[in-house]
């Protein structure tokens, strides 16, 4: 299976549209069945392209993905959500909570978009910000709660004040880091997604705030 980001005018500012299942066709799609010997994983994973292309690059809203399926007899449970990474995205939360089932904040681009840093110049500088105490830590590695953290907040509360039941979790090496999984589980957050050696200490520090979570409820 293949994902692609567009990262097209049409899908910006603010998010990174993702096309699953590149290269499926009527005839790749049986090759892919006979190779895992089932048969129903290909043709919704072909059928989840087709959907997916139809949204992002042919503009097909979701609502006439379901006219199709119902025309055709049958259907794919599937989820649309967006990618958010810049701060506009941020202010137009509300009214994207509308049409999406979650959200995905890309904290990495959010924290360079936010500072006006490029990750990839910062390291030449980040340290001498850190030991002159213009910054208490890098804010790739660790989230600055003031700024960036902010707008996560206002994302969350003007989504879900559209959606209540709106899934919202974070991408990035911030959701492997134990003071920003402790933030995020504060903002009701639902899950984190981080590298794959980050992923015991993630799921300990998200075990130990939602105990004081719940702690502090009682």
């Amino acid at each position: 299976m293949v994902s692609v980001r567009s990262g097209a005018a049409e899908s910006m500012p603010g998010m990174m549209d993702t096309v699953l299942n590149l290269g499926l066709n009527s005839e790749t799609v049986e090759a892919l069945a006979r190779k895992t010997e089932n048969r129903r994983f290909a043709v919704d994973s072909y059928q989840r392209f087709i959907k997916m292309f139809g949204n992002v690059v042919m503009h097909i809203p979701k609502k006439k993905s379901e006219e199709v399926f119902e025309e055709q007899g049958e259907s794919i449970d599937f989820k649309i959500g967006i990618m958010i990474e810049t701060p506009r995205a941020v202010l137009m939360a509300d009214g994207m909570a509308e049409d999406a089932d979650f959200f995905s904040f890309g904290t990495n681009d959010l924290t360079q978009m936010t500072y006006g840093y490029s990750r990839d110049d910062a390291s030449k500088f980040i340290n001498y910000y850190i030991e002159n105490d213009i910054l208490s830590d890098d804010p790739f590695e660790v989230l600055d709660k003031k700024g960036v953290g902010k707008l996560v907040s206002w994302a969350v509360g003007n989504g879900r004040e559209v959606k209540s039941e709106l899934k919202i979790g974070v991408c990035g090496e911030h959701g492997g880091e134990p003071q920003s999984i402790q933030f995020f589980c504060q903002q009701g957050l639902d899950y984190v997604s981080c590298s794959p050696f980050r992923v015991p200490i993630a799921r300990l520090t998200a075990a130990r705030a939602n105990l004081k979570n719940r702690t502090s409820y009682n």
